[in-house]
């Protein structure tokens, strides 16, 4: 009786994976070339719009535990919403880059870094530009003053006129969400063990 159940338990997972697959696939097919129509359109660039449809996709793909494919009941709007996301995602990181690289322009040819160091130091700025834009005012600026100012949890609450423990609430929430940002999940993960600073690292 236990190997028949196997059997058909196994049958059903195999009938379930089947139908996921077709259901992504015809999604895909159905709207793949829309969105990179649509995206062309909004940015000017074939290969700029083709990699953030793609993008797009992807982080589709990758929500389906907590918004599966057959619950989405108008799949371009869903599209576009989470493309717009990804374009203002491209546009703070070019915003980004290009303001780095005027910086770098200011120093002598003697100082300049690296290729490697350049590229280390803008994914760097990167991952700082996504952990602040995630984050409240308030404790974007908490963040800040405690690891670039190096101030107490005190003076950063006389600063921002709010407890100590609203402090702690707001550098606790930099931490979980630079967690995130860096490995993706904090499920399995207590607050009390979260780096603070896990996106600077040296690794």
């Amino acid at each position: 009786m236990r190997i028949v159940l196997n059997k058909c338990f196994s049958a059903f997972q195999g009938f379930m994976r089947k139908t996921q697959h077709n259901l992504l696939h015809n999604f895909y097919a159905s709207h793949h070339q829309w969105l990179r129509g649509w995206l062309r359109k909004k940015l000017g660039c074939p290969d700029n719009a083709a990699d953030i449809a793609q993008d797009t996709f992807i982080r589709i793909l990758g929500a389906q535990q907590t918004r599966p494919i057959d619950e989405i009941n108008e799949p371009r709007a869903y599209l576009t919403t989470i493309a717009k996301r990804i374009m203002v995602d491209f546009f703070r990181r070019a915003d980004l880059e290009r303001a780095y690289l005027e910086a770098l322009a200011q120093f002598p040819e003697a100082l300049q870094p690296s290729p490697e160091d350049r590229l280390e130091t803008l994914q760097l700025l990167q991952q700082m530009d996504s952990l602040l834009a995630g984050l409240s005012p308030k404790a974007r600026a908490a963040w800040l003053y405690s690891r670039l100012d190096g101030l107490k949890h005190a003076e950063i609450a006389e600063l921002l006129g709010v407890s100590v423990p609203r402090v702690r609430q707001y550098l606790a929430r930099a931490a979980r969400q630079a967690y995130t940002l860096r490995f993706g999940s904090t499920e399995s993960v207590s607050a009390e063990v979260l780096p603070i600073t896990p996106l600077v690292s040296h690794e």
